[in-house]
């Protein structure tokens, strides 16, 4: 049965080593791409390679003016057609510069073909500099679409923590500052270095019973819905406290809301305080929304995640995931259930104690606090601009 396992990554001198590797490790795989490049053209060029080299080239057209729909619509019938064909064994969607793998392993899925692995290559030493990059995609050359208004931090940063393996190209320039930041900013990955492979490597290849660990990883098997939750902002797996090389990571968890105002007016202090920042938080002027924090390159999107957990009535619980129940009952406060601050804050060079200073001057005040959730609803709407309300 073909394997397909998603490669992406806006690094992408690391994305084609990794898929360089993994034609040479797999017997009988080959790799598709899209390059988005021509849509300005009107048509997508799909090539499909493998270790040899091209075996086949054509265009799709634009869906809608779309390359990326055209992409979902070009990629499940060819890889429908490498499944049939029953010599394929490992099919490698080599996903475009700014295409995320969450997107793609997603149509993947629900098409009923079988996805084995996610990965995003990594080149160390540009993680900082992609991070810090404010820049539009469209201004870089790299949108998806007309509408496409993403930056380069904000799809680096989601490209980097979807995948559950990180493909680290051997980069000279990296430094124990570069790895530090690259593991604080996803601890759970299973980062793996892209080795040359073969005879000019001066080494065998490996034997089909014996795969390299990156061949292992991307058969191994993924699962769309875990990853799902693993990045939703009620639920999501954020990074620890951490402090090693220059690079720190903040976990800062309270149980009172912030003042919108005084949050209103720290935000783009607070946007700018880390290289990454991302979590939930509670305002208390909307006290039974949860609210989702996601800031890179100095850019910061807030928005609404749906009702906590503790405005549901009972009856709604059993139509909620478990995984989401289960996040909920570690945050659970006896009056006010998983309402809360839980926002983490990773970069080099952060200074912690003037952020938490910052982030505990947002919060209700003792007296604001006592006054209860009926005067909190009163306070000024600061966020209904940025929420488009």
């Amino acid at each position: 049965m073909l394997s397909v396992a998603v490669v992406g990554g806006l690094h992408a001198d690391a994305r084609v080593q990794a898929v360089d590797r993994l034609l040479a490790d797999v017997p009988g795989a080959v790799a598709l791409h899209h390059d988005l490049a021509t849509a300005v053209q009107g048509t997508v060029v799909r090539t499909v390679r493998d270790r040899t080299g091209i075996v086949s080239a054509g265009e799709a057209p634009l869906v809608n003016d779309c390359a990326c729909c055209a992409l979902r619509e070009d990629l499940v019938p060819e890889l429908e057609r490498l499944a049939a064909d029953g010599v394929t064994r490992l099919a490698i969607v080599e996903l475009w510069d700014s295409v995320e793998p969450k997107a793609m392993a997603e149509v993947v899925a629900s098409a009923g073909l079988r996805l084995t692995g996610v990965i995003t290559a990594v080149d160390p030493a540009l993680v900082l500099p992609y991070l810090g990059n404010g820049d539009d995609l469209a201004d870089a050359g790299l949108a998806a679409a007309p509408t496409d208004q993403r930056t380069i931090a904000d799809t680096f940063a989601r490209q980097l923590e979807y995948a559950p393996v990180l493909a680290l190209a051997d980069s000279a320039e990296a430094d124990d500052e570069d790895r530090a930041l690259l593991a604080q900013l996803h601890p759970t990955a299973h980062r793996i270095p892209i080795t040359p492979s073969g005879p000019d490597a001066g080494e065998a290849t490996p034997a089909p019973s014996a795969p390299s660990p990156l061949a292992a990883a991307a058969l191994a098997g993924f699962d769309v819905e875990s990853a799902a939750a693993a990045q939703h902002p009620a639920c999501a797996l954020l990074p620890a406290e951490a402090d090693e090389c220059g690079v720190t990571t903040l976990v800062w968890h309270r149980s009172r809301p912030f003042h919108p105002e005084r949050l209103y007016a720290a935000l783009e202090d607070l946007a700018c305080a880390a290289a990454r920042s991302r979590g939930r938080f509670w305002l208390a002027d909307r006290p039974d929304t949860l609210l989702h924090w996601d800031a890179a390159g100095g850019a910061l999107c807030v928005e609404s995640a749906g009702p906590w957990m503790a405005s549901l009535p009972d009856a709604a619980w059993d139509m909620v995931p478990p995984v989401r129940r289960a996040a909920a009952a570690l945050d659970w406060h006896p009056e006010h259930g998983d309402c809360c601050q839980h926002l983490v804050f990773t970069s080099p060079g952060l200074d912690r104690d003037g952020l938490e200073l910052l982030l505990e001057s947002c919060l209700l005040t003792d007296t604001e606090y006592a006054a209860g959730r009926t005067a909190w609803k009163r306070l000024p709407p600061a966020f209904d601009t940025l929420l488009e309300v």
